[in-house]
């Protein structure tokens, strides 16, 4: 028996022993491949003779052209992995942000300075002609720098092309272009001015009206600030703030401004203390927690379009204090997962299905209905946002928000209340579905400016619509409906 322990404690040292030398070659092959595509990289900027900055935001541009990437979540990748830092860092940032939110005002500018109409463009030579107009009309690049730099990012077949666009485009001032582009009508001649598509500014102009339309699209293109939400229980506000060296938030008493940075590397979003949260969305779960019943809160409460799990997080840590439990529905299992990831520890279950028709047992106290939206009050999060989205998208999602308010209006209890909001001020997902909900459903609608102290100028109605240039926030709106205590 000695002898058999041994050999097997022997055998258990050497499988240990090649169990780390086969850690050691993956780990030395992952850093070889990262080395080798740094490399490559180099190589590339050195062979076109273009900066790396400028060869990753045409990388970006490809990537969300081809890919429907978000710009948001790749650059910072890339920046990360060909070790692009500092001021070069900063510049790829820049031009890269600032082609995407401006790509209708570009496209306008080619297609007047090129021979050929910009659908007829290759698409490759196309990202590198917004790319070097970006730089001509909105930075203080040299213009030989961004003609030079977008002729090397061109085939050899195409530079002839590319030159003569560059250079026609040169031949007049920002000002003259926009002079000579901008429509004459009111509305679209500020969504020109702004970069925005005018289906958009229209939309924003029938909620908030032609007056503040510029202020609005203007500060829908200012870059946001971070913002943290400080975990009810496990940290305060004033704590994060001090941590980070951020500022405490205006509106909610969860809520931390970063100017920037990366909040990965903060030790207490990594820890779950604290995690990246628009201030409007904390509002917003929040007030699903501090809505008046009628009768006793029992403790059901219910987020039924929970994915990714932010408002289902925070709901979650305010229902761990108030001895409560939350339910939260998510039709797509893997955004159903981001849910379970986010709120480990808290009182949340998390259900995948169909927020229309949850197998879920109706007399919920508090139900949140997030529903998907056009994100049009999101828009400054991602810059290539607003050229891909279509109005035509709006009705189908009108039918799905309704429908999803309808369910929601079932599971309550009498009594009970139903925050229904959205990312979007587009008045076909806002008022005029709360509106027919007051009409159809027999909801009462109970002012929801009681549940944001302190936050002016929130719109007319009894609802909440927050704008990034009056609040800080993302555009969003939200609603309370109570149902009758009598109905049964």
């Amino acid at each position: 028996m000695s002898g058999f322990r041994s050999r097997a404690r022997g055998t258990s040292q050497r499988q240990k022993e090649a169990e780390a030398a086969r850690a050691r070659k993956a780990a030395k092959k992952h850093t070889d491949q990262g080395a080798s595509q740094r490399d490559q990289h180099r190589d590339r900027a050195v062979a076109l003779a273009v900066d790396p900055p400028r060869i990753a935001a045409m990388d970006v541009l490809r990537q969300v052209r081809e890919q429907d990437a978000y710009a948001n979540l790749v650059l910072p990748n890339m920046l990360r992995e060909r070790e692009i830092t500092g001021r070069d860092a900063a510049f790829a940032t820049e031009i890269t942000y600032g082609t995407l939110r401006n790509l209708g005002v570009l496209d306008a500018v080619i297609d007047a300075a090129s021979t050929r109409p910009v659908d007829q463009i290759d698409p490759d030579l196309l990202d590198a002609l917004r790319l070097g107009t970006y730089q001509l009309l909105y930075t203080r690049v040299e213009p030989h720098a961004a003609v030079d730099t977008t002729v090397r990012l061109t085939v050899e077949k195409l530079k002839g092309f590319a030159n003569a666009v560059m250079r026609a485009i040169t031949r007049s001032r920002r000002s003259t272009w926009f002079a000579r582009l901008t429509p004459k009508e009111e509305i679209p001649a500020l969504a020109f001015k702004y970069a925005h598509p005018t289906w958009i500014a229209e939309s924003f102009a029938r909620t908030i009206g032609v007056e503040e339309l510029g202020a609005a699209l203007e500060g829908d293109s200012q870059r946001p600030k971070v913002h943290l939400a400080a975990r009810p229980g496990e940290m305060s506000a004033e704590e994060l703030a001090l941590i980070t060296g951020g500022e405490e938030g205006k509106y909610s008493p969860y809520a931390v401004y970063l100017d920037g940075g990366n909040p990965g590397d903060i030790a207490a979003v990594r820890q779950g203390f604290a995690a990246v949260q628009d201030e409007g969305s904390q509002l917003i779960a929040r007030a699903v927690t501090e809505a008046p019943l009628l009768g006793v809160d029992t403790g059901r409460w219910l987020d039924l379009c929970a994915g990714p799990g932010g408002k289902a997080a925070l709901m979650g840590a305010l229902a761990r204090i108030d001895g409560a439990r939350v339910d939260a529905v998510e039709i797509a299992p893997h955004r159903a997962q981001l849910v379970e990831k986010l709120t480990i520890g808290l009182p949340v279950d998390v259900h995948i299905g169909d927020g229309r028709t949850p197998d879920l047992e109706p007399g919920f106290d508090r139900v949140l209905v997030d529903a998907p939206c056009s994100g049009l009050g999101a828009l400054r999060r991602r810059p290539e946002a607003r050229w891909r989205k279509q109005e035509s998208d709006i009705a189908g999602l009108s039918v799905l928000q309704y429908d999803l308010l309808h369910a929601a209006y079932g599971l309550v209890r009498p009594g009970g209340v139903v925050v229904y909001s959205t990312c979007s001020p587009d008045l076909r997902e806002t008022r005029e579905i709360v509106d027919k909900a007051v009409a159809e459903l027999g909801a009462e609608e109970l002012d929801a400016k009681s549940l944001v102290p302190g936050m002016e100028n929130v719109g007319s109605e009894r609802s909440v619509q927050m704008w990034p240039h009056r609040h800080g926030t993302d555009a969003m709106f939200f609603a309370v409906l109570r149902k009758p205590a009598d109905e049964l």
